[in-house]
């Protein structure tokens, strides 16, 4: 099995979560310009040419809450990503849109514009994603009380967008000191030690992230 993807990306870290929290083994692929003829594969396998892809007995399997699904599907380990129970799966997987719709997507709005020339920035845009975060950081407070995971008692698929989300956000957007619930529940992401690993193997990348990360996590 093959990952095509990069350590410091948010959406390869949800996946890498799941992989090393049922310890399944894979091949990395790394998409980065130092190497040339994995971003060719890449290119080749999916042509839109988004992070991460997994490749399984020649199947590619794109976008990072299908291929969860996938490994819990056909690489079932100890840890199930989604119940199976209907309305708890619902649960799980409203909440892994949650992280990925109005934390992840917000978090990069702000990180890219940081990429844009002076001239072509969009403040507009920026304000906008930072008033989306700071909504989402107050309900996710309010809908983590007495959790200790974003579906409840099991760490889930919800999780694993959650880690990265949360991540990032806050360096961007820092997580209020009011907000006990999210600020805990975040702590309690990075000491999984999956996250811890995903953590650390992207710490020597920091020096990519446009805005400049902080010195801390």
């Amino acid at each position: 099995m093959q990952l095509y993807a990069h350590p410091f990306s948010s959406y390869c870290q949800k996946v890498l979560i799941a992989l090393y929290e049922n310890g399944i083994p894979f091949e990395w692929r790394m998409l980065s310009p130092d190497h040339a003829d994995v971003l060719a594969e890449h290119a080749e396998l999916w042509p839109l040419q988004r992070m991460p892809l997994l490749v399984d007995a020649g199947r590619s399997v794109m976008e990072s809450s299908i291929i969860i699904e996938y490994l819990d599907t056909h690489h079932r380990g100890p840890v199930h990503w989604v119940p199976q129970d209907p309305d708890a799966a619902l649960e799980v997987r409203m909440m892994d849109r949650f992280f990925d719709n109005y934390v992840m997507t917000p978090m990069q709005r702000i990180v890219l514009d940081y990429l844009r020339a002076p001239a072509q920035r969009d403040a507009s845009g920026v304000a906008d994603a930072r008033k989306l975060l700071d909504t989402a950081y107050q309900w996710l407070d309010g809908a983590l009380a007495g959790r200790e995971w974003a579906a409840g008692g099991a760490f889930t698929l919800a999780d694993c967008a959650a880690a990265p989300s949360l991540f990032y956000a806050d360096w961007v957007h820092p997580i209020g000191p009011a907000l006990a619930n999210v600020r805990g529940y975040r702590s309690r992401l990075l000491a999984r030690p999956a996250f811890a690993r995903v953590v650390d193997e992207a710490r020597p990348y920091r020096k990519l992230f446009p805005p400049g990360a902080p010195d801390r996590d």
